[in-house]
């Protein structure tokens, strides 16, 4: 049985806890607000009727890839590539090859900041692994121009960091709409896991400052994220509709 990603792949390890993937989804969150391309993602009107859900789907896909079979993540990979081709057909045009790219970037570089933030530093051997875990599947979506190595991608990542990203009405909008969703609280909290995760370029152009208290909270998170008690708040903390898609997040191979 061939997995398109191997089962003792730290890949595996980070998608399969529901902290690491909330902290992913807080930095795509604020990157996707930013991105030169987001107008793609209101031509089809869900993102600003639901950003959470738009975001989740991206999550639940790459999950779906991380930890299935390699036929069924390749079939996977397909839907979405079918996807995204629909809604150029539907709008008479092409997605930038580039916007493509940054996706796939930044679910490398928010998998690999996101698990250092709570768990530990990885090798450099590691994150080799994830980029080209997410490198495979822009490789079967046919999206151009990919890097072949981990270390040619992190000044192609600075770059795209540094081209693509500008602070826009829909970035104005989507943060409006992440309050309303969310409620004070956990908006408060997805504000204060992005100051820990974006990179400097992100968190200066969205005004999110440095300061955050998270980093006291995480000897105590890591000395307690197996107790019932942590799943408990943690459910406390999300929003009733995703509770049971979040708690779920937690992989239990079978």
């Amino acid at each position: 049985m061939e997995y398109f990603v191997a089962q003792g792949s730290v890949v595996r390890e980070i998608w399969g806890k529901a902290d690491t993937v909330l902290f992913i989804f807080a930095g795509a969150a604020a990157e996707f607000a930013l991105n030169k391309a987001v107008d793609w993602l209101y031509f089809t009107g869900k993102l600003p009727a639901d950003p959470l859900a738009r975001l989740f789907s991206t999550v639940d896909y790459a999950r779906q890839i991380v930890f299935a079979e390699r036929p069924a993540a390749e079939r996977a990979i397909d839907t979405i590539a079918a996807i995204h081709g629909a809604v150029e057909a539907k709008r008479g045009m092409a997605i930038p090859d580039w916007a493509y790219r940054d996706v796939l970037f930044l679910l490398v570089d928010y998998s690999i900041r996101s698990f250092e933030v709570l768990e530990r530093p990885l090798t450099d051997a590691e994150k080799a692994e994830v980029y080209h875990v997410f490198r495979q599947v822009g490789a079967r979506m046919g999206v151009p121009g990919l890097p072949i190595t981990y270390q040619e991608w992190l000044p192609i990542r600075q770059l795209h960091l540094a081209q693509n990203l500008q602070h826009s009405r829909y970035t104005a909008d989507l943060y409006q709409q992440y309050r309303r969703h969310l409620g004070g609280l956990r908006y408060e909290l997805l504000l204060q896991a992005q100051r820990l995760v974006v990179p400097p370029r992100v968190r200066k152009m969205l005004k999110l400052g440095t300061r955050t208290w998270l980093p006291l909270l995480l000897p105590l998170y890591r000395q307690t994220q197996h107790l019932a008690v942590s799943k408990w708040a943690k459910a406390g903390l999300l929003p009733t509709a995703y509770k049971d898609r979040i708690l779920a997040l937690d992989y239990r191979p079978s």
